[in-house]
Parts: structure tokens; C-alpha cells; sequence
């Protein structure tokens, strides 16, 4: 593809590299800033700006957000049962559907031995810790993560490491398809899930 100018190039380049984005949508998305005030350009560079400096994380349950406390132990929740998901938007997909109430715990990722993350790279840890610290408070928690190999991977082991600490282990029910992405799925499917979920055990694998 041939740009008219260098700068549309770099533009198109740096657009380009965000998921879901070609270089025809990057192009269009270029040309459209263009064309805006330019009081629009630079209100999006000072926002991304600001998220890439300003962005925090929870050091309780990890989740995005503007401080590290994120006021997750809130009288407006369940602090029975702890929610564990893999990032920020499956947290989000779950909390749309109005079926849950209880608190979350974003692992960061799952275990993928093929791209080199392990159980030391998830907040696993703080999990063990952050149930241990409730005093029994905690009664259940459940293992929302993806039906993929590396989402069975990661509960399974999740389930070694919470073995000790008796609270109740389950899983959301397979409405989700094998292999779809948590956050992808439609609110109703997702909202079921949690509701029905089931007791965990090593036979999901």
C-alpha cells in the first residue's frame, strides 16, 4: 500500500499494531483524525497518555484501575466468594451479565509453558494469601476462566494450590464453547454460566 506522505505511513504503522486493526481500517482511522478539529487528535494523545502513565492496579484483587485500592471489599458485595478471572475484561463481561455480586481476583494471564509464563508469573500467590488473610470469610471460589487448554491448564493447578484452604472450589458451566474467549461471549450465555456453575474437580480436564 502507497501513502501519500510519510507521515500518514508512521500513522498507519503505529495504528496498525492494535489488535484487530488492518492497515485499511489503520488508514481510514489516520485520515479521519486528519480531518477532525485538532483540539480531537490531541485529547486522544493526552488520554492515551494518561493511561499508559497513570493506569494502576489493585494490590488486592488486581484489576485496572486509578489507584491501588480499588475499593473491592465494599458492603455492595458478596465477600464470601471470590470470582477468579484472567484479565480486566472478562471481569467486566461477568459483571454485565447482573448475576454475580460477589468479589474478583485477575490472575493476569494463564499458564502457557510455550510462551514462557508460569504459575510465578500469574498472582496465584496472592490469591492463597488474600483467602488465608480472610479468617474463613471466604467460603467459594469460583474458576471463570476461558474453556481452552491453557484456561484447564491453570484451574487445575489453581485447584492444587486451594486445596488447603477449604473453601469450596467450583467452576462456571460449559455454555461457554471449548476453546472461546470469556470475554467474547454474549451476556445471557455468560450470566447462565455463572449461575449454574459446578463443583470443581479434575475431571474438567
Amino acid at each position: 500500500m502507497e501513502f501519500p506522505s510519510e507521515l500518514i505511513e508512521e500513522a498507519v504503522k503505529e495504528i496498525s499494531k492494535l489488535p484487530g486493526i488492518g492497515k485499511k481500517t489503520a488508514l481510514r482511522l489516520a485520515l479521519h483524525l486528519l480531518k477532525e478539529q485538532e483540539a480531537t487528535t490531541e485529547n486522544l494523545s493526552a488520554a492515551l497518555i494518561r493511561l499508559r502513565k497513570e493506569t494502576k492496579y489493585c494490590g488486592t484483587c488486581h484489576v485496572i484501575s486509578h489507584t491501588t485500592d480499588c475499593t473491592c471489599r465494599t458492603i455492595s458485595r458478596d465477600l464470601s466468594v471470590i470470582c477468579v478471572v484472567v484479565d480486566t475484561p472478562d471481569l467486566l463481561a461477568i459483571r454485565s451479565t447482573g448475576q454475580y455480586q460477589g468479589m474478583f481476583h485477575v490472575l493476569g494471564g494463564v499458564i502457557s509453558p510455550i510462551e514462557g509464563i508460569g504459575p510465578e508469573n500469574l498472582h496465584i500467590d496472592s490469591l492463597v494469601e488474600r483467602i488465608n488473610a480472610s479468617a474463613g470469610e471466604v467460603k467459594e471460589v469460583i474458576l471463570a476462566l476461558s474453556a481452552t487448554m491453557e484456561g484447564d491448564t491453570t484451574c487445575f493447578y489453581l485447584s492444587r494450590k486451594l486445596e488447603k484452604t477449604g473453601v469450596k472450589i467450583t467452576t462456571i458451566a460449559r455454555g461457554i464453547p471449548v476453546g472461546g474467549e470469556l470475554e467474547y461471549a454474549d451476556e445471557v450465555t455468560l450470566g447462565r454460566s455463572i449461575v449454574t456453575r459446578t463443583n470443581y474437580t479434575s475431571g474438567h480436564i
